[in-house]
């Protein structure tokens, strides 16, 4: 097995799934994504263990950068984490926001790392001068790790990512798709007592690579050449093989169904928000659905000379019976029971035809 794969693999018994799901249009290797997941885990992890007496090496001391430029601490410091805490949640979070290499192609989003890196560097050292101007408060050393790119993903997954409700809690507050990034997001942040500067540094160096005003974008970013030579050298060692038919992946079920599935999960998701936007606008509404202005046609197309003879007592047939089953997955959406055995009956019976009308009405 790959490395990619094996990383895939780890992370997915980690967190039983992605926090939020949206369709890739790109294969499933994300070599940068898991070689950041990877590399920089492992070297922490040793650190901590094995080798902590060459922990100093890899501390973010902000006064030897600026007294003695020492250039090669910038690096390090701003790459390794020297706390397993931050690493598990930048590792996690890093996982997450792979879409956007699977979106973007691993050039676009290797470029957008590397200008909010050195962005955020910047940052860091104005905030730690302007804390110093304002409150007297001199700050010598941040927390080292790979914090300030991680935080400014949060921008392009912040206005890119749909929000999609999943559930309530309370009856007022709403979990989405992205509940979870943002509470990881928010365990990082509180982990160290200086790390909203990094946290800070990583939000601005976001929106400033993606504005389109100041055109960072276009100034900060991987040659192609030297793409090419990381995509011959990662991408063999990070990236995860497609299946042959020959070959079962996760419990029988090949990359293309599990995309299959996925998308299945994301119109789930979608249908239930809107029935939960529909079921609170009926709720203020504070009435019941007028069935014979939505299904007329419906309950008498079996009569063709409907619109030209009424038909008569005698001709009209009794109730369609409901499959209860079908009552109780429409219940399940949030439907009344009574609204369900109207849409069921007027619609012969067709749950897919029900939930449509119910949704749009």
């Amino acid at each position: 097995m790959k490395v990619g794969a094996l990383a895939h693999e780890i992370m997915r018994a980690v967190l039983g799934g992605n926090f939020f799901i949206a369709p890739g249009r790109s294969k499933d290797k994300a070599p940068l994504s898991k070689s950041l997941l990877l590399v920089p885990s492992a070297i922490s992890i040793l650190l901590t263990l094995l080798f902590q007496h060459y922990q100093k090496f890899f501390a973010y001391n902000l006064q030897a950068v600026k007294e003695d430029f020492q250039i090669w601490r910038l690096v390090c410091g701003r790459t390794i984490c020297l706390d397993l805490k931050d690493t598990f949640c930048s590792s996690l979070l890093i996982y997450n926001f792979r879409i956007f290499e699977r979106r973007y192609g691993s050039r676009k989003f290797s470029s957008f790392l590397l200008g909010a890196w050195m962005l955020s560097a910047l940052f860091d050292l104005l905030l730690v001068e302007i804390t110093q101007y304002m409150f007297g408060i001199t700050i010598n050393s941040l927390p080292s790790g790979f914090l300030g790119p991680v935080f400014a993903l949060f921008v392009p997954f912040y206005f890119s990512i749909p929000r999609v409700q999943v559930t309530q809690v309370l009856g007022h507050f709403s979990i989405t798709n992205k509940s979870l990034v943002y509470i990881l997001g928010l365990q990082l942040l509180t982990s160290g007592s200086y790390i909203w500067i990094l946290a800070l540094s990583g939000l601005l160096s976001g929106i400033c690579y993606n504005s389109s005003i100041l055109k960072v974008h276009q100034i900060l970013r991987v040659p192609r050449w030297v793409a090419k030579i990381f995509s011959w050298t990662l991408e063999p060692v990070f990236s995860s093989s497609e299946p042959t038919n020959e070959v079962r992946v996760g419990m029988g079920a090949t990359v293309d169904i599990q995309r299959q599935q996925r998308m299945e999960l994301l119109d789930r998701q979608i249908m239930m928000s809107q029935v939960a936007q529909m079921r609170r606008q009926r709720q203020q509404q504070g009435g019941m659905i007028n069935w014979n202005r939505l299904f007329p046609p419906l309950r008498h197309r079996h009569n063709a000379n409907y619109q030209d003879h009424r038909p008569s007592e005698q001709g009209i047939p009794p109730p369609t019976e409901v499959s209860e089953e079908q009552v109780a997955r429409l219940m399940e959406m949030g439907f009344s029971r009574g609204d369900a055995l109207e849409a069921l009956r007027a619609s012969n019976n067709d749950l897919n035809v029900a939930t449509n009308f119910l949704l749009q009405h």
